[in-house]
């Protein structure tokens, strides 16, 4: 049987389950407590695990960092690498145009140098031809000096023979030149006293026995004094010719009017008869052989004189300069060297242009004798004055037109 409970009980019953409960409450939060306790051992080992991992990844996170740091630089280094081979790359591709025109042109001048190998070998193969033809002609040329060569040993023999006369002729002049010498000596002297008598006996003659002379006396001895002068005038010129061979070669600078004044007070008397002018122009100062070159224009103005025209007084010109030689200037120089040019020229006959060479050579004579006094030596002696003084002589003129006389001496 059941019992029947009381409100006493009651309570006390719903005590004991409420205690139940809360025992039962108590041992659930336990456990869950207990579980919990657990899991946050867990969770703290967890922790301390992800703790360790994350000072793990911070120190990587240094160690990345400082990487990145040097990453950079490297990076910002390899940049600036770039920038620098970007810049050498451009002036790599300037060169590179410029090498690639440069090839261009080579490659047109290849083109060029190729048509020209091309013509050169053309101009060989003609060249070869050529040289064949040539060494043929060497061949001949070499035959013909063996030829020259045999000619040559005839010939040396025969100048041998030559130098051997021409040794026999040096010796036959150095003869000629001492008789010739002698005949100056004679002329001088031995021919000239004789000829000196003459001509004072017929003067004597002609002067104190005039009165008892027939007319043809008088006429001859006339005759004779005229000839016994012409003899006189041709040993003073031959005696004149043979000085300028031997005159020493002594050079001095003089004064062109001078020696012109001196031969005018030389002429005065034949000057004075012809009513003669002479005009200087130019003047200069020549180093010549004074006393020769006083005979030159000493016989050059007698020779003016002598040849006048009738009822016209004589004008003679005379000019001197000294020229300079310029190999460079197209001028034509008579002398390939400083020289002195004088010039003599007059007013008178003058002479048929074809005797300009003859008329200096030894006793020519372009008119009649009986014309115009003279020997013909005096031009010879002008000519041979201006050969010692290693000069050139000119002669130009006109029949009525004057006479002109060039010099040319060398200035050296």
């Amino acid at each position: 049987m059941d019992k029947e409970l009381t409100p006493l009980n009651n309570t006390k019953s719903h005590q004991t389950e409420d205690k139940q409960d809360s025992a039962m409450e108590l041992i659930i939060a336990n456990k869950k407590l207990a579980f919990q306790l657990v899991e946050k051992e867990k969770r703290a080992a967890e922790l301390l695990i992800t703790t360790s991992e994350l000072a793990f990844q911070l120190i990587e996170k240094d160690k990345r960092a400082a990487e990145l740091v040097i990453a950079n630089k490297e990076l910002e280094y390899q940049n600036q690498e770039k920038e620098n081979r970007a810049a050498e790359l451009a002036i790599a591709n300037k060169e590179l145009a410029y090498q690639n025109k440069e090839k261009e042109k080579r490659a047109a001048e290849l083109v060029i140098a190729n048509k020209e190998l091309v013509f050169q070998n053309k101009e060989k193969e003609k060249r070869a031809s050529e040289l064949l033809t040539a060494n043929k002609e060497l061949a001949f040329q070499n035959k013909e000096k063996e030829n020259r060569a045999a000619e040559l040993v005839i010939a040396n023999k025969e100048l041998a023979y030559q130098n051997k006369e021409k040794e026999k002729r040096a010796a036959e002049l150095l003869i000629a030149n001492k008789e010739l010498e002698s005949f100056t000596f004679i002329s001088s002297h031995d021919l000239q006293e004789p000829l000196r008598k003459i001509q004072t006996f017929s003067s004597r003659i002609l002067t104190e026995e005039y009165d008892y002379l027939s007319a043809k006396g008088k006429h001859y001895f006339e005759r004779m004094q005229l000839s016994a002068l012409h003899m006189q005038t041709l040993i003073n010129d031959l005696i004149a010719y043979s000085r300028t061979n031997k005159t020493e070669m002594k050079y001095e600078y003089s004064e062109l009017n001078k020696i012109v004044g001196e031969v005018m007070i030389t002429l005065d008397k034949e000057l004075k008869k012809k009513n003669v002018t002479i005009e200087l122009h130019q003047i200069c100062e020549l180093k010549i052989i004074k006393f020769q070159f006083h005979q030159l224009l000493q016989n050059l103005i007698s020779n003016a004189i002598k040849f006048c025209k009738l009822e016209v007084n004589p004008h003679i010109i005379i000019k001197g300069v000294f020229v300079k030689y310029d190999a460079s200037n197209t001028e034509k120089f008579m002398l390939k060297e400083n020289h002195y040019h004088i010039s003599v020229s007059d007013n008178g006959i003058g002479f048929d242009p074809q005797f300009k060479h003859r008329i200096f050579e030894v006793f020519q004579r372009l008119n009649q004798k009986n014309d115009y006094e003279g020997t013909g030596i005096g031009l010879t002696i002008v000519r041979k004055i201006v050969e010692n003084h290693n000069g050139i002589i000119t002669a130009d003129s006109e029949i009525d037109k004057g006479a002109r006389f060039d010099i040319y001496i060398p200035a050296n």
